[in-house]
């Protein structure tokens, strides 16, 4: 009689055991993947006051707009386009700046005042500025009052070689412009400093035109194990308090039983 009832006894506690790991292991967090990021185009209108997009490779409509924001539909109108067919090389128009105003100077003579040439970048060249930024509400999109995160890194390498930097992050609310840059393919990347989870992508690749000047924004948001240290709050005090309560009762009870079966074991 005393065989079959340890055997009972210990099959109930090794279950109760199981059970209380199981409830044990529910308060662990789940963290979630940042989305993507998109970066922000700003063409130069040409002497015509067109602006004008040079489609490249796997561009669709959809990216287009979010990187110039002109909407899809306005790209169509704009473009005689019936569909979202487009292919690489071709020639979009994003809109018209307007023609520059002509001043004449007066007199009986009529004759217009030469318009002075605008300045414009180095042929062949154009602008990179980039900001790593404190993603404060998460949303992956930077706001004027988020700040840059000191202590992470820039770094820009052109594809074939022929222009590479980096730079440390400072506590800022400005972009850092790297600047004269040749045309070409760009890998943009950012190091993340410790204590810091990313809400956006880490490094893509952009072709930089002559006369461009492109900003790019890099997200990231204070860890959860970071913002419990700052606030010196228990991390136990953000689990659920009711599972880790019945966790420890199947512990205990399975303990007890063991113990149970153990003790007739002895006896007999």
């Amino acid at each position: 009689m005393r065989q079959p009832l340890r055997n009972i006894f210990m099959v109930i506690g090794g279950l109760a055991v199981l059970i209380g790991l199981t409830f044990s292991l529910m308060t662990s967090p789940i963290l979630a993947a940042p989305p993507a990021q998109v970066p922000i185009y700003t063409p130069t209108p040409g002497p015509d006051g067109r602006i004008i997009y040079i489609v490249q490779p796997n561009d669709t409509l959809l990216r287009i707009s979010l990187i110039s924001g002109v909407p899809v539909d306005q790209l169509r109108g704009l473009n005689n386009l019936t569909g979202d067919t487009i292919y690489e090389g071709q020639r979009l128009l994003l809109g018209l700046a307007g023609p520059a105003e002509v001043v004449v100077t007066p007199g009986p003579t009529s004759t217009p005042t030469p318009v002075l040439p605008t300045p414009s970048p180095l042929p062949g060249s154009g602008n990179l500025c980039i900001l790593l930024f404190e993603d404060i509400n998460g949303d992956s999109i930077r706001q004027e009052q988020e700040p840059s995160i000191p202590g992470g890194a820039i770094s820009i390498n052109e594809r074939s070689g022929t222009a590479a930097d980096a730079v440390d992050t400072t506590a800022t609310m400005e972009h850092h412009c790297f600047e004269q840059l040749p045309e070409g393919e760009y890998s943009i990347s950012v190091a993340i400093p410790a204590g810091f989870n990313p809400t956006t992508e880490t490094s893509i690749f952009l072709p930089l035109k002559a006369g461009e000047e492109t900003y790019i924004d890099f997200g990231a948001q204070v860890n959860s194990q970071t913002e419990v240290e700052a606030s010196q709050t228990p991390v136990s005090e953000k689990r659920t308090p009711l599972l880790g309560i019945i966790g420890g009762a199947f512990l205990l009870g399975g303990l007890v039983l063991a113990l149970l079966a153990t003790r007739l074991l002895k006896s007999k």
